[in-house]
C-alpha cells in the first residue's frame, strides 16, 4: 500500500484533541455542495421473506445452533433487537443478490429515503423493519463504511474528476473507534491513485473516517453511526457523482 503514516498536524484544520477527537469521523459541511453516497443493500432474488434475522437468531438460540451473547450485568438477548446488517466493510453477498436501491425501496414503501432532518440510519426506512430488524430477503446498509463497490467507484469519479487524476496528493484520517489509536486516531497520505486500497488498511474497517485531497478542495465522511456517507466539494464533482450508475448518491439539503 503506497499510503503512509502521516503527521497529526494534517487534521487540526477539523478539530483538535483538545475540542473534538473526531471519535466517529468528522462531520464536515457542505464545501460548497454534497451529496449522501447511501451504502449498498441487496435483495435476494427469492422474493419477500416474513422472518427477521432477529426471528431466525432466536430459533437459532432455542435450537442449540447458536450460543448467547454473555456480557456480565446486562441480558443482550433480552433487550436488544438483532438489525441484520454489518458494521464496517460490506459487499455484494454473492449469485442470487441484486443491488436495492434505497430510492426504490422508499417508493415501494411510499415514504421518504431519510425522512427530512434525519441522517440515514438504521432508522431509515422503517417500513421495512418495523421492529428494528430486517427480513432476511434483504441484506441491509451497512454502519459506518461505505461498501466496497461504491468505494471504488467513488474514487474512480475523483480520480476522472482531480485535476491531478491518480497522481492528486490526499489525506484519510480513520477515527478512534474505527483506528483503535484512541488518542490521535490514525492519520495517512498517499496519492488518490492508490485510494481504492484503503478500504482494506489495517487501521480501519472499510472507507476511512474523513478523506480529502491536500488542497481540501472536497471531503468525505463516513461516520461510524450511519449508513450514508457524505462526499462535499464544488457542484460539478456532487453532479459527477450523481451521474455515476454504480451508486446511489442523494442530495439531502438538512444535514
Amino acid at each position: 500500500m503506497n499510503w503512509n503514516v502521516a503527521d497529526r498536524e494534517l487534521v487540526s484544520w477539523l478539530g483538535t484533541p483538545e475540542t473534538d477527537l473526531g471519535w466517529c469521523g468528522y462531520k464536515i459541511d457542505s464545501r460548497p455542495d454534497a451529496a449522501w453516497l447511501m451504502h449498498a443493500m441487496y435483495e435476494h432474488e427469492s422474493g419477500p421473506a416474513e422472518l427477521t434475522y432477529d426471528e431466525e437468531h432466536r430459533q437459532r438460540l432455542a435450537a442449540g445452533l447458536e450460543k448467547p451473547t454473555i456480557v456480565p450485568g446486562f441480558d443482550l438477548e433480552a433487550t436488544s433487537v438483532l438489525i441484520g446488517n454489518e458494521l464496517g466493510r460490506s459487499e455484494h453477498p454473492g449469485p442470487g443478490w441484486k443491488r436495492l436501491r434505497w430510492a426504490e425501496l422508499a417508493a415501494r414503501l411510499g415514504q421518504s429515503t431519510v425522512a427530512e432532518g434525519e441522517y440515514p440510519s438504521f432508522r431509515s426506512l422503517y417500513g421495512a423493519h418495523p421492529s428494528g430488524s430486517w427480513p432476511v430477503n434483504i441484506r441491509p446498509p451497512a454502519e459506518g463504511s461505505l461498501d466496497r463497490e461504491s468505494w471504488r467507484t467513488l474514487i474512480d469519479v475523483l480520480i476522472a474528476w482531480c485535476p491531478g487524476g491518480a497522481d492528486t496528493p490526499c489525506v484519510a484520517y480513520f477515527g478512534p473507534a474505527v483506528g483503535g489509536e484512541f488518542d490521535t486516531g490514525v492519520i495517512v497520505s498517499g496519492p488518490l491513485g492508490g485510494a481504492a486500497d484503503l478500504y482494506d488498511h489495517p487501521s480501519g474497517v472499510g472507507s476511512p473516517s474523513n478523506m480529502w485531497t491536500a488542497d481540501r478542495s472536497w471531503i468525505t465522511w463516513s461516520d461510524w453511526d450511519l449508513c450514508g456517507t457524505k462526499v462535499a466539494g464544488p457542484t460539478e464533482l456532487i453532479d459527477a457523482l450523481q451521474a455515476a450508475s454504480d451508486v446511489e448518491a442523494l442530495l439531502l439539503p438538512w444535514c
